[in-house]
């Protein structure tokens, strides 16, 4: 299982699992997608909208009230992948027990930055061991602002998926339309897309 995790809303957790979950059900693998935000269920409405364009390939997405009821619904899928609630809370360390890897989007703004490193410390003080910790930046705007952001993650104790999701609207408009990142209109977006999702499908088997 691969789970996301933010304190924040809006930082990309939701992006990220769209496109993790598109790319392994395109490569064949049998995915089940869980959206355990039943007060905004985003990625539920996400795939309502992709179901209804028939967009391929199709995906298996429900809404759950825990990491152990998805897990429970998730046999003869290969991956489980888990998108949680808006805001860190006690079921955040549950999903962390029960994840392969839990990954954390964040934007390069201190506002972002600091309440993301508070909680994977909290995560750790819970005993979930570090190497399966990641961050992966999202909504960066230049080269540098990403070199910074990646920056002050180290020196906090953590790593960064390489590459990022640079902050351009072509990004928003296709996740309106029921398409993940990955499926961006743009070519180089979807390469950058395609890229940051790799290195998270590259860290997964490098753990296994």
């Amino acid at each position: 299982m691969i789970a996301f995790v933010s304190q924040k809303g809006g930082v990309g957790k939701s992006t990220l699992a769209r496109a993790l979950a598109r790319e392994a059900a395109a490569s064949g693998l049998r995915v089940k997608v869980a959206d355990l935000d039943p007060d905004q269920a985003t990625l539920l409405d996400w795939h309502r909208e992709r179901t209804r364009r028939a967009i391929a390939p199709r995906l298996s997405v429900e809404l759950f009230r825990s990491a152990a009821e998805a897990l429970a619904a998730a046999d003869g899928h290969d991956l489980l992948v888990l998108d949680g609630p808006a805001r860190a809370s006690g079921g955040t360390t549950e999903i962390a027990r029960r994840a392969d890897l839990i990954v954390q989007p964040t934007g390069a703004a201190r506002d972002d930055l600091m309440p993301a490193v508070r909680v994977f410390h909290g995560l750790l003080r819970q005993g979930i061991p570090p190497q399966r910790l990641i961050f992966a930046l999202n909504h960066i705007g230049t080269e540098s602002e990403a070199e910074a952001a990646r920056l002050y993650l180290v020196e906090a104790g953590y790593t960064a998926l390489p590459g990022y999701l640079p902050e351009r609207p072509a990004y928003r408009l296709a996740q309106n339309e029921g398409y993940a990142v990955t499926e961006a209109r743009f070519h180089r977006l979807r390469e950058r897309a395609d890229a940051l999702i790799q290195a998270l499908i590259d860290q997964v088997a490098g753990d296994g």
